[in-house]
């Protein structure tokens, strides 16, 4: 299982460990928020709009690494604002963790508490949450931490290091990874203040393999 702070996290920190894992026994993705803050002055894609786009976006980066929209859960929890509903975190990780323990997941993959957005950091304490719930494994993949602060691994405390080699994957995870258009500059034209992935940063989850962290509280 992978959780998501956003549409396009699971396809830039995981997209190679999923590709393959629908290729083999099957995965899930929980994405937690509806993306719907990419863009806050776009008058073509208000928050609704974006959000439903997102969600199409979700399905056809899943579609690229071989699963489908069953393999999907949207929590459609406020996109910036989970650090702002911390009394409902172990309401959510009870949540996921039964929809864990329904597929039969072992291991949940969650985005590192080093990366500097308050959605990925809540979504590394729901999932530690959730992985105890449920007794899973947790391992923590770095994302914004990786790309730009180097020495994030002092500040993670992991204990074990693993990397996954992407090299028969990146076909399918540049595809899912480009399904995000929202994301890529190239659809919302409106809004000169929105996100945009940088190319640099595209290239290193693109074209470098996976890695995952596990062990250590941050």
């Amino acid at each position: 299982m992978v959780l998501a702070p956003h549409p396009d996290d699971e396809s830039l920190g995981c997209g190679g460990l999923l590709a393959a894992a629908f290729a083999d026994r099957g995965a899930h993705v929980v994405c937690m928020t509806d993306g719907a803050a990419s863009h806050p002055r776009s008058a073509d894609y208000p928050p609704p709009r974006l959000a439903a786009r997102r969600a199409l976006e979700l399905d056809a980066a899943v579609a690229e690494l071989g699963g489908s929209p069953g393999d999907i859960t949207r929590l459609g929890l406020p996109d910036a604002g989970l650090g702002r509903i911390t009394a409902r975190y172990d309401a959510i990780a009870a949540q996921i963790a039964v929809i864990a323990t329904a597929r039969g997941a072992a291991t949940i993959f969650v985005s590192a508490p080093t990366d500097p957005h308050c959605d990925h950091v809540a979504t590394a304490e729901i999932g530690r949450r959730a992985a105890r719930l449920a007794s899973m494994r947790c391992l923590f993949y770095p994302i914004w931490s990786r790309w730009a602060a180097p020495a994030f691994r002092n500040d993670l405390g992991a204990q074990r290091e693993y990397r996954f080699a992407t090299a028969g994957m990146r076909d399918r995870k540049r595809r899912a990874v480009a399904a995000h258009a929202s994301q890529m500059g190239c659809l919302i034209h409106d809004d000169p203040d929105g996100f945009v992935c940088p190319p640099d940063f595209l290239t290193m989850f693109t074209e470098c393999d996976e890695m995952f962290f596990e062990g250590g509280e941050a």
